[in-house]
């Protein structure tokens, strides 16, 4: 493996290292085991140390001489795609191949070969573009060779599906008995909202402006406690994803879509939950007529519910 590779792995480790610090509950000083990584994230002590080193230079852990590392401060949502989008090409190609595959270009099987030939890629690149799309639950290794691509619906269609079934479970899950809201994580979901606000979301991928969207979701309903909802969330994501990343993204209108995720935490930290629960219906209804095009304009369609914060 180049250095080059090695440094990439890292980087990458580094990532899952720093998402696990912010949902651990860890606090700043809290001495941080190899070994602690290691277990929770399924790899071995050497690339655990790598991608410390890697945190260290961000400024997230700090090293001590005879003590090992400790935890400096909380790594914040900005911290990933800083790391994830310094190889832009790789993203470039990332995107290329999900185009090529949502507008019929590629086909169902496909060899490394093939697809190495047609996006000019050297064969360590693909495979990690292929193992994140592996992933993601869009495309899956043949028995023996090369790969096959899930089957894609009709995009237009696909949303608005989507969205329609959203708009039934979403708010039903806001009025479960057993609804708590988990304080860590509604401060963690609430920075990384405002830090889109801040200007993040003209910086990020839509990669990564999905992942802070569905995490948003996928949070909230989380909070029901209800394991059919949270498996049901968590399917329609992995779904909409390369739906997602086709579409086109309107960065003004997201950042309407994150005040709107604000004012949803707020009615549910003053426990008005019926309120919260019509507005997210309203929320998804305005998103679902913006990306397919159904009913009334976006536009008017926003003003319905902006107009409420």
């Amino acid at each position: 493996m180049g250095r080059s590779d090695a440094s990439e792995l890292a980087q990458q480790l580094a990532l899952r290292m720093a998402e696990y610090l912010r949902r651990s509950g860890l606090t700043v000083g809290a001495h941080l085991a190899e070994q602690q990584f290691a277990d929770a994230l399924k790899v071995s002590r050497t690339p655990v140390r790598r991608a410390l080193a890697v945190l260290a230079d961000m400024g997230v852990v700090v090293q001590e001489p005879n003590r090992g590392y400790f935890l400096r401060k909380i790594p914040a949502a900005s911290v990933r795609p800083a790391l994830a989008e310094g190889t832009g090409l790789s993203e470039e190609r990332y995107l290329r191949i999900a185009d090529d595959r949502l507008a019929g270009r590629i086909e169902d099987h496909v060899t490394e070969t093939a697809l190495m030939r047609r996006y000019a890629m050297p064969r360590r690149e693909l495979q990690r573009v292929l193992h994140r799309m592996e992933k993601e639950g869009w495309v899956e290794r043949k028995p023996g060779h090369g790969w096959m691509f899930a089957a894609l619906p009709d995009s237009v269609e696909a949303h608005a599906q989507s969205y329609r079934f959203r708009m039934m479970f979403e708010p039903a899950a806001l009025l479960e008995p057993g609804f708590r809201l988990v304080d860590s994580e509604v401060k963690r979901i609430r920075r990384d909202q405002q830090m889109l606000l801040d200007g993040g979301v003209h910086r990020l991928s839509r990669a990564r402006l999905f992942e802070l969207g569905s995490d948003f979701h996928n949070t909230v309903i989380g909070f029901s406690n209800n394991r059919f909802m949270i498996d049901a969330i968590q399917r329609v994501n992995a779904m909409r994803r390369l739906l997602e990343y086709r579409a086109h993204y309107d960065r003004e209108r997201i950042t309407g879509q994150c005040r709107e995720h604000l004012h949803l935490l707020d009615l549910l930290e003053q426990g008005s939950r019926r309120e919260a629960a019509e507005f997210m219906r309203k929320h998804l209804d305005v998103v679902r007529e913006q990306k397919t095009g159904g009913g009334r304009s976006g536009n008017d369609a926003l003003n319905t519910v902006t107009a409420q914060l």
